[in-house]
């Protein structure tokens, strides 16, 4: 039995995503979109490292579809070097297509100049790529994009939940058509960028760019793939859970924010041999987010114990957030200085957020007021004040003269 390809699977790289940064004095640019380049970098040396004979990128390379020059050249640097490793292949998706269909993806420049071992997967195409350690197949599915393929289909009449159907049918269509044209006796990886029915969904939903097609988990599990790589969701997920072919979205390569932040990041070594391919997730050491919560609503002093509270965590080069609940009282007396000196390890501090727990006051015993009379209003607004029991009864007695008005007299 020959040797297993070895292949690096990753994606949603979003360079250009600075939520929480500030401007890094060598580079000039955001400590945030640093943190994403930086993760780049180990996985081209984790390729270098571990001998890597082919690298699938499934999409999502920038975080806008216009990226700025800077950011297009350090993509292509690293992109570059590890072409130098092996043959990488890069998947059009979602944040990588321009919005108007003559223009070129962000990342089409890679084949418009022929980069030597860089295969922009930018089409419906199967590939036959030449490996190290032999051939393989690899089918590209870039991000289905909805109105292109509305305007393919009859369209009138339809409800949206039928065009759903028909987009999904359509996508459906093309996976199985390239999957009639995979040869069964070479290694075979289907890689898309699209949504998975059934996947669990992180921060994305924040970043997508217009309503997804979501294509079915039993299209992808023909047994002529060996492996399916997926991008577009941020989770690390198997949709397959284990059964072959795996069906693996790698997940984001940083967090974007609070949303993603307990989830794993990483890429997917893949251990690819037709019939019998085995995958590990590797999780990478990412910039960490951290929720502090504290609650001094018991505390004297509220800063002492949200200080207390923030010990408790590990903030060392962190995005960190702090939720205070606190009663409207210990307001004032929350000291932000002192909070931010304690934090002063951390990478950054996102928010330190007030949640203010302002009581219910029912003075009148009811919480709903405007169903009582005036003299029953008065009674229990006297009783709240602590009025005895004879003043109560003579001030209503005085009242409902008051309130009371003869009927020959003249109120206009």
């Amino acid at each position: 039995m020959t040797d297993p390809i070895r292949l690096l699977h990753f994606a949603d790289i979003h360079i250009g995503m600075e939520n929480y940064g500030t401007i890094d004095a060598a580079t000039g640019i955001s400590s945030r979109v640093m943190d994403f380049l930086r993760r780049l970098t180990e996985i081209i040396e984790m390729a270098e490292q571990n001998d890597a004979d082919l690298a699938i990128f499934a999409g999502d390379a920038f975080k806008t579809r216009s990226p700025s020059p800077t950011y297009q050249r350090e993509f292509a640097r690293r992109i570059k070097r590890l072409a130098r490793q092996c043959p990488v292949v890069l998947v059009v998706g979602n944040h990588d297509i321009p919005t108007m269909l003559q223009k070129a993806s962000s990342i089409e420049i890679f084949h418009t100049l022929e980069v030597e071992n860089v295969i922009v997967g930018r089409s419906d195409q199967l590939h036959l790529i030449e490996t190290k350690r032999g051939p393989v197949q690899v089918a590209t599915v870039p991000y289905p994009v909805r109105q292109r393929l509305l305007s393919e289909l009859p369209t009138r009449g339809r409800s949206i939940a039928e065009l759903d159907m028909l987009l999904r049918e359509q996508v459906s269509s093309v996976i199985r058509t390239l999957a009639k044209q995979v040869d069964p006796a070479v290694p075979a990886v289907l890689s898309g960028h699209f949504t998975v029915q059934g996947a669990r969904f992180g921060s994305e939903r924040g970043v997508m760019l217009g309503r997804d097609v979501a294509v079915l988990k039993s299209t992808l599990a023909d047994p002529i793939w060996d492996y399916v790589a997926l991008g577009h969701i941020h989770c690390f997920q198997d949709m397959n859970e284990g059964d072959a072919p795996p069906i693996v979205y790698s997940g984001s390569i940083e967090r974007i924010d609070f949303g993603e932040e307990g989830d794993p990041k990483g890429v997917c070594w893949v251990n690819l041999q037709r019939g019998a391919t085995s995958y590990e997730f590797v999780e990478m050491n990412v910039r960490p987010f951290v929720t502090i919560r504290a609650d001094v609503r018991e505390d004297e002093d509220p800063t002492e114990g949200a200080l207390r509270a923030i010990e408790r965590y590990d903030v060392r080069d962190a995005v960190v957030r702090v939720i205070i609940t606190a009663t409207p009282d210990q307001e004032p007396l929350i000291r932000d200085r002192d909070i931010e000196a304690i934090l002063e390890e951390a990478d950054h501090v996102a928010a330190i957020q007030r949640n203010i727990d302002y009581p219910v006051r029912r003075r009148l015993g009811t919480d709903r007021p405007e169903g009582l009379s005036e003299l029953e209003l008065l009674e229990r607004y006297l009783i709240y004040k602590g009025a005895d029991g004879d003043h109560i009864t003579l001030l209503k007695e005085y009242a409902e003269q008051l309130f009371t008005v003869p009927d020959d007299q003249d109120t206009a």
